[in-house]
């Protein structure tokens, strides 16, 4: 059985190219006691692997180098050695990047068929991207009945899902910040936000101020740099702020230049950032909160898919500067 696979080849200064990374293909060996074989059918492209390209402290382990990379992947089982994960079970894991897994079935969680729904959703509203923007609200922000809600980054996997779920916790405003005027209209139309400008056209805090006039309560922060300096200028007092990334920054080389920072000082502001590594406990609680809002039919959304293992690299690209509305996934 041949695994084709991304490996990181160099580990990038500024924006990766093709460069630092190389397509490889890997035979594997037989499965011993224990192990499990998977065909992907779905593969996540995120900010954070961006991050795991890079050397040094992180809350997670960088990439290897010469080592195929890893992130979120769904696929079926087609060879098993144990009982619990049997030839055609939906499992998730860690080991993207590739259209054929093979590790111990303990790097393995079976999921289950929920009619009508895609697997590629255990990728996004059911998976990383749902209970990211479910928990920056509910155990970083505190949302409450009544905020106003900002979100930057608002047209991604997950800023669409922040601003519904905002609102279906009581927001009384939300706005949002994205790069094209399509994808305004977007958050406005289907996303259920109030207000939303393009952050290409400048000016970030008159944007913001003009979309929030009474200032806001809340913002979930997945951009940082100028947005974060907009943000901080425009809380009130008691804001709360939900840092999940920091995008426009993981590329540069230089320090982010972040203005208003008094402002935490004197209008009393919370700014916490978070990783979900710290938060997995909660998946139970979301999954069941999530699965209703989607059976109701109180969610929207969308996904970017790029098909093909060969076109995973150009679907990480993409998403790192910003072509994809929802959540960005590749199809096998």
């Amino acid at each position: 059985m041949i695994s084709t696979q991304w490996h990181l080849a160099s580990r990038p200064t500024g924006e990766p190219t093709s460069e630092n990374v190389v397509k490889v293909e890997v035979e594997l060996p037989e499965l011993t006691a224990g192990d499990v074989r998977v065909r992907n059918t779905f593969l996540s492209v995120d900010p954070y692997m961006r991050g795991r390209m890079n050397e040094g402290r992180s809350y997670v382990a960088p990439y290897a180098l010469n080592e195929a990379m890893g992130g979120a992947a769904v696929g079926e089982v087609i060879e098993s050695t144990v009982d619990s994960l049997p030839v055609g079970t939906l499992v998730q894991h860690q080991l993207g990047w590739r259209d054929i897994s093979q590790a111990p079935a303990g790097q393995f969680s079976a999921l289950p068929i929920v009619p009508g729904v895609s697997p590629s959703l255990f990728l996004s509203v059911l998976g990383l991207t749902g209970i990211t923007a479910w928990t920056g609200l509910t155990q970083i922000a505190h949302v409450k009945e009544g905020d106003t809600v900002f979100v930057s980054g608002a047209a991604g996997g997950v800023g669409t899902m922040v601003g519904q779920i905002a609102r279906l916790l009581g927001a009384s405003r939300v706005v949002g910040s994205a790069g094209s005027a399509e994808k305004v209209e977007l958050l406005t139309s289907k996303y259920g936000y109030d207000a939303a400008f393009n952050y290409r056209d400048g000016d970030i805090a008159g944007q913001l101020k003009a979309a929030a006039p009474d200032g806001i309560d809340v913002y979930f922060d997945n951009v940082g740099g100028e947005h974060l300096s907009a943000a901080l200028g425009a809380f009130n007092d008691g804001g709360r702020a939900a840092i999940c990334g920091a995008i426009s920054l993981y590329n540069a080389n230089g320090g982010s230049g972040i203005r208003n920072s008094q402002n935490i000082v004197t209008r009393g502001l919370t700014l916490k950032g978070f990783t979900m590594g710290n938060y997995y406990f909660l998946a139970p609680q979301f999954a069941e909160v999530m699965r209703g809002w989607l059976t109701d039919g109180k969610i929207a959304y969308d996904e970017t898919i790029t098909d093909g293992i060969d076109n995973a690299f150009t679907a990480f690209l993409g998403m790192m500067n910003g072509k994809n509305v929802g959540k960005a996934v590749v199809r096998l």
